[in-house]
């Protein structure tokens, strides 16, 4: 088996099955495991580098206006693989390539690859479309046992927070302009004991207003864009506390290509550490458990 990864919340979960030595391509941002890093990249981002989070929306609704691809599979990259399997997304244009870009490229090539498309929308749809992946590469077993054990560090959390007051809280998938999260995000906040007030689990993320977020009246602000880690989330939330735009209200920034923006195993990751940001407990693996809403978050 040679599969080729176009999304790095796939890579991840190739790994976590077993499957890495089967994973021969991936996309420059399959950064985890360490030893993705060691395979052929096959797909990159027409972005360019340095801009700034207010320029890097500008281009990316530029390019879709136009109907510019954001991603660019490599010159004859699945060729020189020749792969069994690619597995991409239909899920977001900005995220990476197309599953309609693949199929154009295979049948380009006369490549007779399964493509497998992996588009969870709710947490529940993540853990199924885990279970659906290790069923077409035979890893079965595997898959059950990490959606299991995803689910009981989840039922863990719960276990935590049940009863306790829930903290009123916006997540932000970008910083300049703001965008209200959806898909798997707000469910996240419900399952770490908070509410989120603004964005809707299942749908799409939408572009607000400032007077949105202070209308949605947050207990706590999650800065969370799309494309950073927490170092680069840590800077934005910065800005907006010294830029005044959201007066008395604690600001936290997470690894949101980590935990938050990749729809894989560490979502949990992001759902046990908010609990601890809301409600002061450590759950799971998680070492964050210091500082409830109220403090300095």
């Amino acid at each position: 088996m040679r599969i080729v990864s176009l999304l790095p919340s796939t890579t991840e979960i190739l790994f976590a099955l077993g499957a890495g030595e089967d994973v021969v391509g991936v996309t420059f941002e399959c950064d985890t495991p360490a030893e993705a890093r060691q395979r052929q990249i096959v797909s990159t981002s027409t972005i360019p580098a340095g801009l700034s989070p207010a320029e890097i929306d500008e281009y990316v609704g530029a390019a879709l206006a136009t109907g510019e691809d954001l991603y660019h599979l490599a010159d004859g990259a699945l060729r020189d693989l020749d792969p069994t399997h690619v597995v991409t997304q239909d899920l977001c244009a900005v995220c990476a390539v197309e599953v309609s870009a693949v199929d154009d490229a295979l049948e380009r090539l006369g490549c007779n690859a399964s493509v497998l498309t992996y588009d969870p929308h709710t947490v529940d749809e993540v853990l199924a479309s885990i279970i659906s992946l290790g069923a077409a590469i035979g890893r079965t077993g595997p898959a059950d046992a990490l959606v299991a054990s995803m689910c009981a560090r989840l039922d863990a959390v719960a276990a935590r927070v049940d009863g306790r007051p829930r903290p009123r809280v916006v997540v932000l998938e970008w910083t300049h302009p703001p965008y209200a999260p959806g898909h798997w995000i707000p469910e996240m906040v419900q399952l770490a004991g908070g509410e989120p007030v603004l964005g809707t689990a299942g749908a799409k993320s939408v572009r607000v207003d400032w007077s949105a977020v202070h209308d949605a009246r947050p207990d706590l602000v999650v800065v969370a864009p799309c494309g950073y880690d927490r170092a680069g989330a840590q800077v934005q939330a910065d800005e907006l506390v010294a830029a005044g735009l959201l007066p008395g209200v604690p600001v936290h920034a997470v690894d949101a290509d980590g935990c938050w923006a990749r729809p894989g195993p560490r979502i949990v990751d992001g759902v046990e550490e908010l609990a601890g940001v809301l409600h002061g407990v450590a759950v799971g693996g998680s070492a964050v458990g210091g500082s409830a809403v109220g403090g300095s978050a």
